[in-house]
């Protein structure tokens, strides 16, 4: 009966690694149906040159993902940096030393343009391979000190031409009052000489 046993033994090693490898597998199963999360808080952003902007994103994933930042416009696609939290960033040459990454996945652009106005889009992506993306829309403005020089100039114009016109006014106010002053004097004195001839006369 003694060599009988030994299958059995075999059914319940071969029991338990089943189990094992079940639990590893759920396990593994687990933790890639939990992904990658990320969170935008402002998807649209408003800037004018020069200016300093964070483009702010935050995630949560398992383990230490790696974050890839792009850029598409009218102008083209293009890579800006990837990096893993904790290592340094791999900035492309069009942005060198006008990006800022930080471990939450954000990043900062110094000195932005009219040209980097665009789509920016963040990838995080987890060691299991699961993957998420978002985006950010970025419009930078010129700032139109041409229109306000034109704008000011315009207004000190038409003060001038106001300035004039008061002018004009006041010396033409000015003749017609002494006009009228000479002709009533005239009519006065010419008053005076008939009086005095009607009284010749007499």
């Amino acid at each position: 009966m003694r060599p009988r046993a030994r299958p059995a033994r075999r059914r319940t090693s071969r029991g338990v690694f089943l189990g094992l490898l079940a639990v590893c597998v759920a396990a593994a199963r687990g933790l890639q149906s939990q992904g990658v999360s990320l969170y935008i808080p402002q998807s649209a952003i408003n800037a004018t040159v020069d200016e300093d902007i964070l483009l702010s994103v935050d995630y949560s994933c398992h383990g230490v993902p790696t974050i890839e930042w792009r850029y598409t416009s009218t102008w083209g696609r293009q890579k800006i940096v990837e990096w893993k939290p904790g290592t340094p960033a791999n900035v492309s040459q069009s942005h060198k030393d006008r990006v800022c990454t930080f471990d939450n996945g954000s990043i900062q652009l110094f000195g932005v343009g009219v040209r980097d106005s665009g789509y920016y889009v963040i990838t995080v992506t987890e060691r299991l391979g699961s993957s998420q993306f978002g985006t950010i829309v970025l419009h930078v403005s010129e700032i139109l000190y041409e229109d306000l020089h034109f704008v000011a100039v315009f207004l000190a114009l038409l003060a001038a031409v106001a300035a004039v016109l008061i002018s004009l006014m006041w010396v033409c106010n000015r003749c017609a009052y002494k006009f009228q002053r000479k002709r009533r004097h005239k009519l006065k004195e010419s008053t005076t000489e008939e009086i005095e001839l009607q009284d010749v006369e007499c």
